[in-house]
């Protein structure tokens, strides 16, 4: 990231990661920390665009904001979830929403990860690198 943050995460395998935010700028930093830590990171600012590029893409993580324009991220982990490529897809939801229904519901629409903003860098980079979890966290 440009901000000079670095992590002390061990170095994972690398992964392909589709991060979704409408904001572009926390979509390239994330994308910039994500690709300095050894993945490989491919931005949609929305679900649209998302939506294309899940199937191209084939992503291992799905980094998705929930407040998105047109689909929120809730729905959209549920269209991507139903897709048999993304079966075995790992995805993360990260976002503002913390009230104690948010993680609920964030399982129900298939994440098996819900990180409230400001996230814990370390922590987010653990969770990409150990893969897909069995339940929420």
């Amino acid at each position: 990231m440009s901000d000079g943050f670095q992590s002390s995460a061990p170095a994972p395998k690398a992964k392909k990661i589709l991060v979704v935010d409408d904001n572009a700028d926390v979509a390239e930093g994330l994308r910039e920390l994500l690709e300095s830590a050894g993945h490989t990171a491919i931005v949609a600012t929305g679900a649209v665009q998302a939506l294309a590029l899940g199937s191209a893409v084939a992503p291992d993580v799905v980094i998705s904001d929930i407040e998105l324009p047109v689909m929120d991220g809730y729905e959209l982990a549920l269209h991507l979830r139903a897709r048999p490529e993304l079966s075995n897809c790992l995805f993360i939801a990260l976002t503002g929403y913390g009230q104690a229904h948010d993680p609920r519901h964030s399982r129900e629409s298939g994440f098996q990860y819900h990180l409230v903003k400001p996230v814990d860098i370390d922590r987010l980079l653990k969770i990409v690198a150990e893969g897909a979890a069995p339940q929420l966290r």
